[in-house]
């Protein structure tokens, strides 16, 4: 049930994205309730009109039955507005086509304040170019997500609460009552004026271990099991900490060094048992966010003369298994 002050302060939030973060963030919403109105394909959009929406795994179960939320096919349909947050929940490859699309729709959602739940890096200047920087916001999650059935989120592994902030310079105070709907849901979440350092951070932990978990299918544990290939994502680590310094940009330690023991000490036995989203896309024959991981850091290198050998081979490799499983083809 919800909690007083969770009731005291209810929101009205648009979840723009019906996947598994999308899901995962909405059970939580739902759980502490706040009105939400999600947008998904029409596949997913369905399925949750006729059977609710069911979160498991460990933060414990949430079944958010039918009519107690809003499914829409299309951001056009959606009448729940003006919102207080849209949460956007898409892949990194769909941020410009998203905020084009979010922009379009000013009247629908007003002022509402944009919190962009996706990986990698160099979403928020998709966003930033639509929207006054003022609105945009950003979420580091480091909670494993999995979706077995179009309406239903199982909630793998967790290593760290949600972390929300701006990468413009803009007070979190906005945000504030968002993180606590999310944390009277369910998973813990909070504010921060750090959100570079924490995305970042986890840019060093998905450039290692997402790309080889795809290319070898296993799960993040089995990666820190073997020299060898703790030997790969050690030389992937130190090349994306070399690039973001070269970039002007700062994480939580002043080396690779520091952040690698942090990643094998804490962040790997904490989601060990969790199957990367990259090989999760792969084995669905999807698109992956290889352009906004290790992609990004290929990019940012090659502008500041930074070689990074390590990521331009997973990259190559990403890219290869998503020719040979038709990636290309448009998946419900």
């Amino acid at each position: 049930m919800p909690s007083n002050d969770a009731a005291q302060s209810r929101i009205r939030v648009l979840v723009y994205g019906g996947g598994a973060v999308g899901l995962g963030i909405a059970s939580c919403l739902l759980h502490s309730g706040s009105e939400v109105d999600l947008v998904a394909r029409p596949q997913t959009a369905a399925a949750l009109a006729s059977e609710g929406l069911i979160r498991t795994g460990i933060f414990g179960r949430v079944h958010a039955k039918p009519g107690s939320f809003r499914c829409y096919r299309l951001l056009g349909e959606a009448c729940g507005g003006p919102y207080d947050y849209v949460l956007v929940c898409t892949k990194s490859f769909d941020s410009s086509a998203a905020a084009q699309d979010l922009a379009s729709r000013r009247d629908g959602i007003g002022r509402a304040h944009l919190v962009l739940f996706q990986n990698g890096w160099g979403n928020a200047e998709a966003f930033a170019a639509h929207f006054d920087t003022q609105q945009v916001f950003n979420a580091r999650v480091i909670t494993g997500f999995r979706r077995p059935r179009p309406n239903e989120v199982e909630v793998t592994v967790h290593a760290d609460g949600i972390h929300i902030g701006s990468l413009f310079g803009v007070d979190a105070g906005p945000v504030e009552r968002l993180c606590r709907a999310i944390n009277a849901g369910g998973i813990p979440c909070e504010t921060t004026d750090a959100i570079e350092k924490d995305l970042w951070a986890k840019m060093l932990y998905n450039c290692a271990l997402n790309p080889l978990g795809a290319i070898l299918h296993v799960r993040y544990g089995v990666l820190a099991e073997h020299t060898v290939t703790r030997d790969l994502m050690d030389r992937i680590v130190c090349e994306v900490f070399e690039a973001m310094t070269a970039g002007g940009y700062a994480t939580h330690w002043a080396r690779a060094e520091e952040s690698l023991a942090v990643f094998y000490d804490r962040l790997v036995p904490d989601t060990a048992a969790h199957e990367s989203s990259m090989l999760q896309d792969i084995t669905a024959g999807k698109r992956t966010e290889i352009d906004a991981l290790n992609g990004a850091v290929i990019r940012l290198a090659g502008e500041r003369d930074v070689e990074t050998p390590y990521n331009h081979a997973v990259y190559r490799l990403i890219k290869f298994l998503e020719d040979t499983s038709d990636a290309s083809r448009p998946k419900l």
